[in-house]
């Protein structure tokens, strides 16, 4: 019961534990480790693993294939904790820079030096830094699971560094270009939606999932409840939660931009009569034609046009809308916390590390203030 140490050559020493009887053949089993070094090496691996094997733990390494714990994590653990929308990115990540690499080998034979081959290849590859450490954030999470599951003793993954993410700057359009851009939108039919995105700096899949209830006409008010999600094998879409618990938000409407939704929606009444029996009734504010939900490839085409005609630059992307519509703020002095409550984001402190220097003069005002609130006094004459 306590092993053997067995020596089988010069500095090399076989360790037998016995593990009981087989069920089959009724014939005695054996752990089989060899050891390169002293006898003292042997008994230390001897001790540790009797010691492993008292809490429970096998001393046979799993036999089980990458690929197979993989299927076993997502349908045992990510499944029943994640939105749909996340559990389908996680299998879509898996199967394309994962399972390739690592799916027919061993669990067990995993190392670290296996992850970091994987994370150059794929900057290689010309991959960011950013996919790379989602790649590393699935990898540690599965792996973590592994440990909690006794099939491996360590997690290679704490063992690796990703690569770090250089944040580039943040694009956002500057006060003429954002009055350049939204004079361009007049006369737009499909104008409305891009002066909704900049003035509410809701995200795109947060106002595309928008519905007619969500407008409280008398308190002139929208409120976020949803997110449109397309999923295109095979296609298809779907309504789930917003992006965090905060995300669900009211954000007050200006006079202008209600009476462009106003407007809208009576064009659209006339749209629902010439599609007749086509009509899809979802109560969207921004459907295409026949009633269903926008695309966002169609809302970057307006978008692209729209940047055309204000004579902005091309290289701004339609997410940078909602970057502008908090840059603008920013800059008018408001208070953070506001910016982040239409935002939506999780917490404040999230807008302060992505907007702060968008109001360098901020500082300068404190400064300014505490000189008057300190040394006011003494500076009279």
């Amino acid at each position: 019961m306590a092993g053997q140490i067995i020596k089988r050559g010069d500095r090399k020493y076989l360790v037998r534990i016995y593990q009981g009887l087989n069920s089959q053949t009724h014939k005695r089993r054996y752990h089989n480790h060899m050891v390169n070094g002293t006898r003292k090496d042997a008994e230390k691996w001897l001790t540790q693993a009797l010691r492993r094997r008292d809490l429970g733990e096998s001393l046979e390494p799993c036999a089980l294939l990458f690929d197979e714990f993989l299927d076993q994590w997502l349908e045992m653990t990510v499944k029943p904790r994640v939105r749909e929308r996340s559990y389908l990115d996680y299998r879509f990540y898996l199967k394309r820079y994962i399972r390739p690499a690592f799916g027919k080998k061993r669990l067990a034979d995993l190392k670290p030096i296996d992850l970091q081959t994987l994370y150059a290849e794929l900057q290689q590859r010309g991959l960011s830094a950013r996919t790379i450490r989602f790649v590393h954030m699935l990898l540690g999470n599965a792996l973590k699971q592994a440990v909690r599951w006794q099939m491996i003793r360590q997690n290679p993954v704490a063992m690796v560094d990703p690569p770090k993410v250089v944040r580039h700057e943040m694009k956002s359009l500057t006060p003429e270009q954002a009055r350049a851009f939204i004079s361009a939108l007049e006369g737009d039919p499909h104008g409305v939606v891009l002066a909704f995105a900049l003035t509410t700096g809701a995200r795109p899949e947060e106002y595309m999932a928008l519905k007619w209830s969500d407008i409280d006409w008398e308190a002139r008010t929208v409120t976020i409840r949803r997110a449109l999600v397309w999923h295109y094998k095979p296609t298809r879409w779907y309504f789930s939660e917003p992006k965090t618990p905060r995300s669900r938000r009211t954000i007050p409407l200006s006079p202008t931009l209600l009476k462009q939704l106003s407007e809208h929606k009576r064009r659209q009444a006339e749209e629902r009569l010439r599609a007749g029996s086509e009509w899809q009734n979802n109560d969207l504010v921004f459907p295409k034609w026949h009633g269903g939900p926008l695309e966002l490839a169609t809302l970057r085409l307006w978008f692209r046009a729209a940047l055309k005609r204000a004579e902005v630059p091309q290289h701004f992307r339609l997410y940078d809308l909602r970057h502008s519509c908090a840059s603008l703020l920013m800059a008018e002095g408001l208070n953070p916390k506001v910016v982040s409550e239409r935002l939506g984001h999780a917490s404040v402190a999230i807008t302060l590390d992505i907007y702060s220097h968008v109001s360098p003069g901020m500082q300068a005002e404190a400064s300014e203030r505490l000189e008057n609130l300190l040394f006011g006094k003494l500076a009279m004459p």
